[in-house]
């Protein structure tokens, strides 16, 4: 074995993560059962983070490398994950209403309790999901090929998941719908993951978007979502729904964009200068 690993160091370092990661799902299957999964559905995430420190610690290297630690800056960015997600779909949403002239409304009675506690059941979900798409293989992609081709192969990695089920398969607007909307879901969280170098802040995201869909705008005013929208439109040609998709995914690539190029934005570059400014001044003394 470790002629193989020094003969085939990364063919050997993707098996054993591939291995390693369905050790942990099935082990997730077999103990989250009964009151486990009622009250702490999280075996599978700490299963994955057991394993991706294994990798790393394989390679002399830490979880620092997927800015997993509790760094207080690093933390800072799950909330600010779900802030910038959630607001990006209720803004997405209400572009939605405008075009297509559906209504706005706050629900009169809204369940606190089950809106606060559905991010605690939504998290181990897109932290699962967070370390199989945008953990230890994407990286270890990343630095092998490059990025381009990394997002091209986990886009389409997690494409398959989303479609691969029989109710979505029976359904071809679903189909079109995850084949558009997936692959920019994908392209947010990665570059949230390669930009701040921590899997928190697109855990955040991933979060603060799944949990947006079906608590901060849904489609009845059953008290589970702060807001609802009446007068939905039922899309009756291909051409139209395609057109929309476009435009509702072209407003969280536009969210993309400004997280990968966030060190460009004037006031980062202000706050920059300031910084050197504050430098100079300091040597000059």
């Amino acid at each position: 074995m470790k002629a193989l690993s020094k003969k085939y160091p990364n063919t050997i370092s993707y098996l054993l993560a591939l291995i390693l990661f369905a050790l942990a799902l099935m082990i997730s299957v077999i103990a989250n059962k009964g009151i486990i999964k009622a009250y702490f559905p999280f075996i599978a995430v700490i299963a994955l983070t057991v394993a991706t420190w294994y990798l790393y610690k394989r390679e002399n290297k830490s979880l620092i490398e997927i800015g997993l630690n509790f760094n207080v800056k690093n933390l800072l960015l799950l909330p600010l994950g779900v802030l910038i997600a959630a607001g990006t779909f209720l803004f997405a949403k209400y572009v939605r209403a405008i075009v297509l002239g559906e209504t706005l409304q706050i629900s009169s009675e809204i369940n606190v309790q089950t809106i606060l506690f559905a991010f605690y059941f939504i998290l181990p979900t897109v932290a699962v999901e967070e370390f199989l798409f945008r953990g230890y293989l994407f990286k270890k992609t990343v630095e092998l090929g490059s990025v381009v081709k990394a997002n091209i192969l986990f886009a389409v990695l997690f494409t398959l998941i989303h479609v691969m089920d029989d109710q979505v398969l029976n359904s071809p607007g679903i189909i079109v719908l995850l084949i558009i909307s997936i692959p920019c879901g994908h392209l947010l969280f990665a570059t949230a993951m390669l930009k701040s170098k921590s899997i928190y802040f697109p855990i955040g995201l991933h979060l603060g978007n799944n949990w947006a869909t079906r608590h901060l705008v849904s489609g009845s005013a059953d008290g589970h979502s702060i807001f609802y929208v009446t007068d939905a439109t039922t899309f009756d040609t291909w051409t139209r729904f395609i057109l929309f998709l476009l435009l509702w995914n072209s407003i969280f690539l536009g969210v993309t964009f400004l997280i990968w190029k966030w060190d460009k934005i004037p006031f980062f570059n202000l706050k920059k200068g300031k910084i050197k400014l504050l430098a100079n001044e300091k040597q000059e003394l």
